[in-house]
């Protein structure tokens, strides 16, 4: 059956019925993240929710080509356009170049995203990689009159644009006039005719450690101009979806459009999807705030605020931090507590015991087909097809559970058609399209490799007790070409991989 997905557009704040440009295939651009720190709660959230999506459109049948670029340079302090760059600065505090910083702080981004099951995206580019087309898109809009060069540095005329297009602040719903009453003045503000100007490109302080050449000054590209370029590079334009926090909605999307209708003469893209933020006590969760907590800490189960205080109860599981998110609705904010990923926890291990007593059911011959799980299937078609409203299946799984759970205590009967349906639906959404995984199985085969090392390494041990010198190296030598590091102590031998 052929499934209508309706979007939510933040451009026409309203459900829209999903038509991508060129049938069968879509492209799908999200903004990635800025690598200059440890992945946070709040990165996971659109990493989470852009997965989905990205699982639902392939379920769909759809050829997607999934772009989510690493923002390594450009990206100012307090994303205004002077100030430091967050991975320069990072750099120069821990000595270190800026591309190792980005390069480290990328591998544990990708590390978080693999815990929380995340998809690598089709396509992951670098803005530093991409220098050559930010450029040429900054002298696309000079040629188009709506820029200007300012003591070597590029800015967007925001107020030419206004007056030629009457789009600025389409997205986000600001107004100019009220942008120029409340925008706060900022060192090199005089080199922009209107406050409301953004960086296209930078002139490089003699300073600043990440510059490249150009025809206006030797520097680097704005923080909005990166997207613009890379997404028009890899997904043509327009594209399908462009997506990412609702942080992000002004000024980084605002500027994303301007720039785009400016140099080709219409929007990046034909549908604008925006996640809602992770709070805690009601605020942002962020980096420039410093009330963020790492990925890592929620594994572990160790962070403690400002004042010393913990702030976890225990260590939550990768899955659990993926279920507490997808338990609501993109579009809404979500506030931390320990109580809420508690029972986030408590939440999807109903579920897992509930798929796994499928097994031990034993099929009622004869038995009548159940109606509500004949129609489960569909209500949980019609919840992602509802602007992918991830709450919604999850209480159809819930309701599911119950109906396993009754059969198990005997008090319904089930035949195997409904309980390969009930299979069926869970692996299909709570495991396909959710991304759920079985953490639990995954746990029982580390016990079972940590049982067959201890095989294998006391066999090593009785062999060097017999001076058995050919055996013992053997053993070790084999388990190195396999990745696995054995080493001697006074205590016995121990593994890593």
């Amino acid at each position: 059956m052929e499934q209508q997905l309706l979007i939510y557009n933040t451009l026409s704040r309203q459900k829209e019925l999903f038509r991508p440009i060129n049938e069968g295939h879509v492209g799908m651009y999200v903004c990635g993240p800025t690598v200059y720190g440890d992945a946070h709660l709040g990165h996971a959230r659109p990493a989470i929710t852009f997965d989905v999506v990205f699982r639902y459109l392939q379920h769909l049948g759809y050829k997607v080509r999934y772009v989510r670029n690493i923002t390594d340079v450009g990206h100012l302090e307090h994303d205004a356009d002077e100030g430091e760059d967050k991975i320069a600065k990072k750099a120069r505090l821990e000595q270190l170049e800026p591309m190792e910083v980005a390069q480290y702080y990328t591998n544990r981004y990708h590390a978080a995203m693999d815990k929380l099951n995340v998809l690598p995206p089709s396509i992951e580019p670098h803005a530093s990689g991409h220098i050559m087309e930010q450029i040429a898109l900054v002298q696309s809009i000079l040629d188009a009159g709506l820029a200007y060069v300012s003591n070597g540095s590029v800015y967007f005329d925001v107020r030419k644009y206004q007056e030629n297009t009457h789009k600025y602040g389409q997205l986000s719903g600001r107004v100019i006039d009220e942008m120029l009453a409340t925008t706060r003045e900022l060192d090199g503000q005089d080199e922009k005719r209107f406050p409301g100007d953004f960086a296209l490109w930078k002139k490089a302080s003699p300073e600043h450690i990440m510059r490249w050449p150009s025809p206006w000054s030797d520097g680097f590209p704005g923080w909005h101009a990166e997207c613009t370029a890379m997404g028009a590079k890899y997904l043509g334009s327009p594209f399908d979806i462009h997506g990412g926090g609702m942080d992000l909605v002004f000024p980084h999307h605002e500027s994303e459009i301007a720039q785009c209708v400016a140099s080709t003469g219409h929007a990046p893209c034909r549908y604008w999807m925006h996640n809602n933020m992770i709070t805690i006590n009601g605020q942002k969760m962020g980096k420039s705030l410093g009330n963020f907590i790492t990925l890592d800490e929620f594994f572990n189960g160790s962070h403690k605020d400002k004042d010393g205080k913990e702030m976890l109860d225990q260590a939550y599981s990768p899955m659990t931090i993926r279920f507490f998110i997808l338990q609501a609705h993109y579009r809404s904010t979500v506030d931390f507590s320990n109580e809420a990923l508690q029972a986030s926890e408590k939440g999807f291990s109903k579920l897992m015991e509930a798929y796994k007593a499928l097994s031990r059911i034993a099929a009622a011959a004869g038995a009548a087909g159940d109606s509500g799980i004949a129609s489960l299937r569909q209500k949980c078609y019609d919840a992602m097809n509802d602007d992918f409203a991830t709450p919604m299946v999850i209480s159809h799984l819930f309701e599911a559970a119950k109906t396993i759970n009754s059969a198990v205590d005997g008090k319904l009967k089930l035949n195997q058609a409904d309980i390969d349906e009930l299979k069926d639906v869970f692996d299909t959404f709570l495991f396909g399209i959710l991304g759920m995984r079985d953490e639990a199985a995954e746990g029982n085969n580390t016990a079972l490799l940590d049982g067959l090392m201890g095989i294998i390494l006391d066999i090593r041990a009785a062999a060097k007790a017999n001076k058995d010198w050919t055996t013992s190296d053997k053993i070790r030598d084999s388990l190195n070409a396999l990745g696995v590091t054995v080493k001697d102590g006074k205590d016995g031998a121990t593994y890593s991989f």
